[in-house]
């Protein structure tokens, strides 16, 4: 119950206002605009005592406050000034005068009225309790004002002046940083002891608050270390970046990479690894060349597609109608691939093994891998590896050399933007070694389906899964590909074409794909059957169609040229006749008619990484010393190879009717033609031999017959390689016999079907079985008495396929 005495109810305007109180003997200058407040302040002017109620609300956010939504206590002031503002509200200048209560609203239009009375407490008497309750608020206002310094010197003195405890606690109160509501418990209660209490009680719980943060705040400098000083004054410079706009700030650029690698849901390593980065990152100023460093670093990690993958297209029928469409035969490689897809449609965990596609240069390689690549639905990166000679090309280098990059996978999948792509890895074969490592040993991790689930470029440093990628390798010649490296490839063999297959790989492909290219109506310009078969065998000799698609090419400018400058052309049909004046010359004349059978001189065939060739040999034999030359770029092996065909027939010199010291009479040159081209290897041994016997017998040999294979001294013929090529060869220089030896059998199931209709195979098995066949002219010939002339051996078989 309140000790105080009610005067008499007046009426006066009564004035809220928000988050302020105001206490007795206090001015105070304070902004008000509601128009209520400024009509109730404008009444009160207009009093002789320019007096109004101001009472505190209870709800600060309340515009339009009732009787219900303000405190009973307030003061009555006096206005002592009032100044109008800009913005139609008004600054007063009050000075409180006593404690009233707000009895009731008397009206709420325009403004508040309320009957207000005045409270008269009972006078506190002067006691050593009340004194000593006033000395305690004085410390505590000394020690208050320590913490919180804000407070001016006057008001110090105020304090030290007041000896009444209930104006002590309202002059304190009036002027320290308290809560409103604070401030109002002080102004409703009217005993001036209890008053004093009060306060005292506030100003040890806010002594005890700014004490304790005090103490915080000197713990958290004392435990700041130097690296937590920096991480303030760079979050300092990042809102000071901000706030002048400036975007080049390292911190910001952190939080852009952090926020990035969360959303990629990346692995727990590679994710811990690049928040780490990160962190590195913010502390970095911003430009030196270490953060440029991981800033390159971190754009390189974040580009690759760590869990990004295209669609595969698992349609058998789609897949075969698009290899069809763009390569001519190579069925071979068409069925393995289609296997691959069937796979793959069967179970989703099937890893397929490497494919390296081995054959010489212009017969598709590239091309069907691209194809492979849009069937399946999967991305086309080309890797090309001829010439690489540095590890580190393939696996990246590591980051502590200036210029560092990642290696060329790395590079290909990023490319691809998907981590399933088909990446084309091409001239495999062309790999080169050097003092920085061996590259071909780098694939071995990349083309291993077991390990590459881990790819950890140098580079990048993490491990990137790369089980998913369809690797396919080309390789010209698949001796060359190092053998731990071609154990672990499926290597699918593509051959020469023969000059029906150029034909129709002319017409249907290389001359519609010419013409596009050269803006060329399909009505303008045509070419008829006859002279793409001039333009194949008269001016292109190749094992692809590289060369034909180039010939094609140039018939192509030269009618471009026409049509620009011919106001009257309309079309032109390239005819045989019509080849020399657009290509000049024909390359390559035509021999076959010419040939004969010649003493000395025997068709070999030999392999080259461009295809099969005919290797023409001629022995040469001269009264002489036993002098053996070998001319032509021979090799090694061939050299002797040479010398056993040689000794090979001294032992049956006899037989053939040879003279048995003729390598001691005669001089024996064996010359390969084309002397500056290299040539190596044991295939021409049968046809050394051959040859050889032919000279010093003086048989001519069938100039439609060739041959390969390798003899030993007692004249058994050995297997060789690359029979499918050679029969190629064979057969586009018109031979009607190819013998071979019998352990290639085999071998003739892997020969085109063309070569097999055209060809006579015969295997044999010793230089016995050859040379009667070679030279039928040598089983006529008179022998010496009781010397059995040569003949073709039991068990020679032919066979035409």
């Amino acid at each position: 119950m309140k000790e105080t005495i009610l005067e008499e109810e007046r009426v006066l305007p009564v004035l809220a206002v928000r988050g302020l109180v105001v206490f007795p003997g206090m001015i105070v200058q304070f902004d008000i605009g509601r128009k209520k407040s400024v009509l109730a302040a404008k009444a009160a002017l207009d009093t002789d005592s320019r007096e109004l109620f101001i009472v505190t609300q209870t709800d600060l956010s309340e515009s339009e406050p009732m009787a219900e939504d303000l405190y009973k206590i307030g003061v009555i002031a006096r206005i002592k000034q009032v100044v109008h503002t800009a913005d139609n509200g008004i600054k007063l200048h009050v000075e409180g005068i006593e404690r009233a209560e707000i009895m009731s609203v008397v009206q709420s239009e325009p403004y508040l009225t309320g009957s207000v009375c005045v409270c008269k407490p009972i006078a506190a008497r002067h006691t050593a309790r009340t004194e000593a309750l006033s000395r305690i608020a004085q410390e505590r206002f000394e020690e208050y004002i320590r913490w919180f310094r804000q407070v001016p010197p006057d008001i110090l003195l105020g304090v030290m002046q007041q000896k009444d405890c209930g104006d002590l606690a309202d002059f304190i109160a009036a002027n320290i940083s308290l809560d409103f509501e604070q401030k109002q418990c002080i102004l409703d209660e009217l005993h001036p002891e209890k008053r004093i209490a009060k306060l005292n009680d506030i100003l040890s719980d806010e002594i005890k608050v700014l004490s304790l943060e005090r103490e915080i705040s000197q713990k958290a400098q004392e435990q700041m270390d130097e690296n937590q000083r920096v991480y303030m004054l760079r979050e300092q410079m990042r809102a000071i970046a901000s706030e002048l706009g400036e975007e080049d700030n390292p911190q910001e650029e952190s939080d852009e990479f952090r926020q990035r690698i969360e959303k990629l849901n990346l692995p727990q390593v590679a994710r811990e690894k690049l928040l780490k980065e990160c962190d590195r990152l913010a502390k970095m100023p911003y430009g030196s060349h270490e953060g440029s460093v991981m800033r390159v670093y971190l754009e390189t990690c974040l580009e690759l597609p760590w869990n990004t993958s295209s669609k595969e297209r698992l349609d058998l029928d789609r897949a075969e109608k698009i290899l069809n469409r763009d390569h001519y035969g190579m069925e071979k490689v068409k069925a393995r691939f289609l296997e691959t897809l069937a796979v793959r449609k069967l179970s989703d965990q099937a890893t397929g093994q490497i494919i390296c596609l081995v054959g010489p240069p212009g017969v598709g390689k590239t091309s069907i891998a691209r194809s492979i690549a849009e069937a399946t639905g999967r991305k086309y990166v080309r890797v090309s590896l001829g010439g690489v000679r540095d590890e580190a090309d393939i696996m990246g280098h590591r980051r502590t050399y200036v210029g560092s990059m990642p290696g060329r996978i790395m590079a290909a999948v990023k490319q691809a933007g998907t981590n399933n792509p088909l990446i084309l890895l091409d001239e495999i074969d062309k790999l080169g070694q050097s003092f920085k490592g061996d590259p071909s040993a780098s694939l071995l991790e990349v083309l291993d389906p077991e390990q590459n689930s881990a790819f950890q470029d140098h580079y990048i440093d993490l491990p990137f899964d790369l089980s998913h990628v369809l690797f396919v390798t080309t390789a010209n010649d698949a001796s060359a590909i190092p053998g731990p490296l071609y154990d672990r490839m499926d290597v699918i063999t593509l051959g020469s074409y023969t000059a029906e297959e150029k034909f129709h790989i002319a017409s249907k492909y290389l001359v519609p794909k010419q013409l596009k290219k050269h803006g060329i109506k399909a009505a303008q310009l045509r070419f008829t059957p006859k002279a793409l078969h001039a333009i194949i065998e008269d001016y292109t000799r190749e094992a692809g169609v590289r060369t034909l698609e180039r010939t094609i090419g140039t018939i192509c400018r030269k009618v471009a040229r026409r049509i620009v400058t011919e106001e009257d052309f309309k079309s032109y049909s390239v005819k045989p006749a019509d080849l020399e004046d657009l290509l000049g010359p024909a390359k390559f004349a035509k021999d076959k008619e010419e040939r004969r059978d010649e003493i000395g001189l025997v068709n070999g065939l030999a392999w080259t990484s461009v295809g099969g060739e005919l290797l023409p040999i001629e022995v040469a034999v001269m009264n002489g010393t036993g002098k053996i030359q070998l001319t032509g770029s021979l090799g090694d092996v061939m050299k002797e190879s040479a010398t056993t065909a040689i000794t090979c027939i001294r032992t049956r010199a006899e037989t053939l009717g040879i003279s048995p010291d003729f390598y001691a009479k005669k001089d024996i040159h064996i010359h390969a033609p084309e002397g500056a081209v290299p040539k190596d290897g044991p295939s021409a041994g049968i046809a050394m031999a051959t040859a050889v016997t032919s000279a010093l017998c003086e048989e001519p040999i069938a100039h439609d017959i060739a041959m390969t294979g390798e003899i030993t001294l007692q004249g058994r013929v050995l297997p060789i390689g690359g029979l499918r090529e050679k029969s190629m060869a064979a057969y586009k220089n018109g031979m009607k016999t190819v013998i071979i030896p019998h352990g290639n059998i085999a071998d003739l199931a892997e020969v085109d079907q063309v070569v097999k209709d055209n060809v006579q195979f015969v295997p044999v098995r010793r230089i016995d079985e050859v040379l009667p066949i070679a030279m039928p002219g040598l089983l006529n010939r008179e022998t010496k008495p009781n010397t059995p002339c040569p003949e073709p051996a039991h068990g020679v078989q032919t066979l035409r396929q």
